[in-house]
Order: structure tokens, then C-alpha cells, then sequence
């Protein structure tokens, strides 16, 4: 009977704090529960228009990052984690470069690659629509290590006018950022 008690009230706790982690702003992405280790942002082109949608969660060995876009014009768009929360229009340089903890170059395909932050393309088909899911490996979400994705100034996911071309240093001629958003 104890025991029962016991798991009856492990359960309970579970369930407030599972209640508990769910995001309180306004918008898309309210009342959307996160894990322990876990993020979103929505990313808006220049105009403010939100083109994407990113998130990130621990996963195994690394981090899992899925981004979904909708609405925009068909084709193949680099995309990256930068190192910077911040997404100032219209350039979105205030992203800062790479996220690189471990100091490689750009590319999944360069020998001397590849940043944590080097995602794959995001392929977008006639109806405007693409996704992907890719896992970052040794990763983190945060908690203050060196490989960790969100440290005191956050990160942002970004998305470049064209294809990365996964071996040309520092961003694979992926071209100007188009879109960007914070992971928070």
C-alpha cells in the first residue's frame, strides 16, 4: 500500500512539472510544452513574416534540431545555428557567425569541417513548403558546457538566400541571410 502511495504521488509530481515546462508567451508557439532540454524559435524574414519554424531538443548523444518552413519560394536554402540570440532586420548579422565551439571549419564535406552549427540544406518544393530533422552531435541544449547551444547570449537559427555548398569556409556560399529567429 506504501508503495502504491509512493508511485501515486512520483506520478503526480511528474505530471506538475511536465504542466509546468510549457512556454507562457503569446503567440504560435504558446502552451507548447518543452523538456528539460529543449527549444523553438519561429523564423521571420525581413518583413516580419514568420517563413520557418526550428526546434531543438537533447536527443541521445547530441541535440536534434527540426526546422519547417512554410510559404516560401521553392528551392534550396543553407541554414545554420549562429552563435548570437539576436535577429536584427534586415541583414540579421546581429546573429554573429557560425555556433563553432570546437573551432572546425564550415562543411560537412570540407576536411578540416564541421561547425556544430552546420545544418543541411533546406529544400523548399513548389507548394512552399520544407522540412528536415538533423541531430547535431556532442551536443548540448545548454547547461553551460563548452558545447552547449544556448549559452548566456543564446543562439539564433538562420536561413541563407541559397544552397550551402557544405566545404567553402566560413558559410558555404550559402549568400545573405534571408531569415532568422532565436531559440529560446
Amino acid at each position: 500500500m506504501m508503495r502504491m502511495k509512493l508511485c501515486a504521488a512520483a506520478g503526480m509530481a511528474l505530471l506538475a512539472s511536465a504542466c509546468a515546462n510549457q512556454r507562457d508567451e503569446e503567440g504560435p508557439l504558446a502552451g507548447v510544452p518543452l523538456g528539460p532540454a529543449a527549444a523553438a524559435a519561429e523564423i521571420q524574414d525581413a518583413a516580419g513574416r514568420v517563413v520557418a519554424r526550428a526546434t531543438a531538443e537533447e536527443a541521445g548523444e547530441g541535440v536534434r534540431l527540426r526546422i519547417e518552413a512554410e510559404g516560401m519560394a521553392p528551392g534550396a536554402y543553407g541554414a545554420h545555428v549562429h552563435m548570437t540570440g539576436r535577429c536584427d532586420a534586415p541583414g540579421f548579422t546581429t546573429a554573429g557567425g557560425h555556433w563553432n565551439p570546437t573551432g572546425q571549419q564550415h562543411g560537412k564535406d570540407n576536411p578540416a569541417g564541421m561547425h556544430k552549427g552546420d545544418l543541411p540544406n533546406l529544400l523548399v518544393g513548389t507548394d512552399g513548403r520544407g522540412s528536415f530533422e538533423y541531430t547535431v552531435l556532442g551536443a548540448a541544449i545548454g547547461g553551460g558546457g563548452s558545447t552547449a547551444m544556448l549559452d548566456a547570449d543564446g543562439a539564433a537559427v538562420v536561413i541563407h538566400q541559397r544552397a550551402d555548398d557544405y566545404r567553402t569556409d566560413p558559410s558555404g556560399n550559402s549568400g545573405d541571410r534571408i531569415a532568422c529567429g532565436v531559440l529560446r
